[in-house]
C-alpha cells in the first residue's frame, strides 16, 4: 500500500487510458474527459469507442502474447469496439419522443441482458446526477463478481465510481466524504474476498486525489467578452459555436483546453486569460511537453487552475440566454464538464414534487425537461485535474502480496514495468 503518482490531467478518461496503455496523453490522444474535435468543429464528452485510444492497451498486448487471452473490461470508460472478450458499459437508451432510459451494452450482447436480469435494472440515475449514491457501484460489484465465478477471465477491470460523488459535492473532509470511503469499502468486500477464493490477485488503486476547491472560475465568459468566443442564438438558448469562434476553452475540472483558431491570436488570448483570478499558468505547445500532454487533440493553449478553484463551462452572460441543457443532466450537449449535475438546485420551490410532476410526464410519454441543476456552480466543494499538493492528497494504491508493484509507482507504470 502507498502513494500512486498520477498525470495530468488527473481526470477519469486520462487517467485510465494511461493505466491501460503504460502511455501518456501524447501517445494514446486521450487529453481529457473530452476535446474539441476539429474536423467536426464539435466538442464532445464521454465517448466510449475503443478507437479513441492511439495505442495498444493490456488486453491487446495480452491477446498479441496468447490468442487464449481473455480480459472483462466493466465499467471502465472507452469500453465499445476493443478487444476485451467481456464487457459491460452504460448506454442509456433514447427515444425519439425526448425519453431517456437505463441501458447497458456489453459484449457478447447477451451479457448485460443476463446480469440485469439476475440483478436487476442498472441504476442509470445513482451512477450519475443528483441521485448518484453507493448504489451504482454496489450493482458493478456484484455484477463483476458473478462475471469472475461464471466466466474466469484472465485480467478483470472493474470501475467503482462512487468516490467521486460526496468528494466533489462536499470536499473531500466533510464527514459524509470520509462515510464514502467506509460505503464503497463494503461494497467492494464480497468482490475482492471472491477474487481472492478464485485465486485472483488483486490491485485496488485510485485515478487522482480530489481536493478542496470552491471556487469556479469562467475562462469562457472572459473571452467571449474579448470577442473571442461566438455563439449561436437559437430557440432553445445560447450554443457555443466553436466552429466560429476564434478561440474557446474546453473545460475539464482543473484544467482546460484553450483552443485558438488561427496563430495570430495566441498572443491576446493568453494575455486575456493571464488577467483571469483562479489562472495558475498557462501552458503553450512546448510547455505541455513537460506534462506528457503535447497531442494534436490538445488546445493550443492548455490552462490549470490555482489550488483551491477549477474551471466552469458557463459561456452565456446573461441568465435568460442559457441553453435549455443547462439546468440538465447532459454530458455530451454540455461543452465541458459539469459537477453542478450532482445537485439539485436548492432555489427551487418544492423540488421533490417538481421531480415527481416530470417523472410523471415522462412515465406518460410526453416530452419533458429535468430541469433541476444549479446553474450557480458555487456549490461544488471539490475538484481534481491537478497533480496533489501533497503526497498524502493524491491517489493511493493497495495490492496483494502476490503483486510485484514497482517502486514509486505511477498509473502509467502501473501495470507496466517496462515498454
Amino acid at each position: 500500500m502507498g502513494p500512486l503518482e498520477t498525470i495530468v490531467p488527473a481526470v477519469t478518461s486520462s487517467v485510465q487510458a494511461s493505466v491501460l496503455t503504460g502511455r501518456l496523453p501524447r501517445d494514446h490522444g486521450i487529453v481529457g474527459n473530452g476535446w474539441y474535435f476539429r474536423d467536426l468543429a464539435q466538442i464532445w464528452f464521454w465517448r466510449q469507442s475503443n478507437h479513441l485510444i492511439q495505442a495498444p492497451c493490456i488486453y491487446d498486448l495480452g491477446l498479441e502474447l496468447h490468442e487464449s487471452f481473455r480480459c472483462a473490461k466493466m465499467f471502465w470508460w472507452f469500453n465499445m469496439y476493443g478487444s476485451p472478450a467481456l464487457s459491460v458499459t452504460p448506454r442509456p437508451q433514447y427515444f425519439a419522443n425526448g425519453l431517456k432510459l437505463p441501458g447497458l451494452y456489453s459484449r457478447p450482447q447477451g451479457l448485460a441482458a443476463q446480469l440485469q436480469q439476475d440483478l436487476g435494472e442498472f441504476p442509470l440515475f445513482k451512477f450519475w446526477g443528483p441521485g448518484a449514491n453507493i448504489e451504482s457501484s454496489a450493482w458493478i460489484a456484484e455484477a463483476s463478481r458473478r462475471v469472475l465465478a461464471d466466466q474466469h477471465p484472465d485480467l478483470a477491470l472493474v470501475y467503482l465510481p462512487h468516490l467521486d460523488y460526496d468528494h466533489q459535492r462536499f470536499g473531500p473532509d466533510d464527514p459524509r466524504s470520509r462515510k464514502a470511503v467506509a460505503d464503497l469499502d463494503r461494497a467492494a468486500e464480497p468482490l475482492i474476498t471472491q477474487a481472492r477464493e478464485l485465486g485472483y490477485e488483486v490491485l485496488v488503486f485510485s485515478e487522482y486525489g480530489i481536493e478542496a476547491a470552491g471556487r469556479p472560475v469562467f475562462l469562457n465568459r472572459e473571452l467571449r467578452r474579448r470577442g473571442f468566443l461566438e455563439v449561436q442564438e437559437t430557440r432553445h438558448g445560447e450554443l457555443l459555436d466553436a466552429g466560429a469562434s476564434r478561440s474557446f476553452a474546453v473545460v475539464d475540472h482543473q484544467i482546460a483546453h484553450v483552443y485558438v483558431a488561427t496563430d495570430s491570436d495566441l498572443v491576446r488570448v493568453r494575455a486575456a486569460l493571464e488577467e483571469i483570478e483562479g489562472v495558475a499558468r498557462i501552458l503553450d505547445r512546448e510547455q505541455q511537453a513537460e506534462l506528457g500532454l503535447d497531442h494534436d487533440r490538445s488546445g493550443e493553449l492548455v490552462v490549470l487552475a490555482e489550488r483551491e478553484h477549477w474551471f466552469a463551462y458557463h459561456y452565456w452572460l446573461e441568465e435568460t440566454r442559457r441553453p435549455d441543457f443547462a439546468p440538465t443532466v447532459d454530458i455530451h450537449r454540455k461543452p465541458g464538464y459539469d459537477p453542478a449535475e450532482l445537485f439539485i438546485d436548492p432555489e427551487l420551490l418544492f423540488p421533490k414534487l417538481r421531480v415527481a410532476w416530470t417523472l410523471l410526464k415522462k412515465m406518460l410519454g410526453f416530452r419533458y425537461l429535468m430541469e433541476v441543476i444549479p446553474t450557480n456552480p458555487a456549490m461544488v466543494k471539490g475538484s481534481h485535474g491537478l497533480l496533489p499538493s501533497r503526497p498524502e492528497l493524491g491517489p493511493v494504491y493497495v495490492a496483494s502480496p502476490g503483486l510485484d508493484i514497482p517502486e514509486s509507482p505511477r498509473v502509467d507504470r502501473l501495470l507496466f514495468t517496462t515498454d
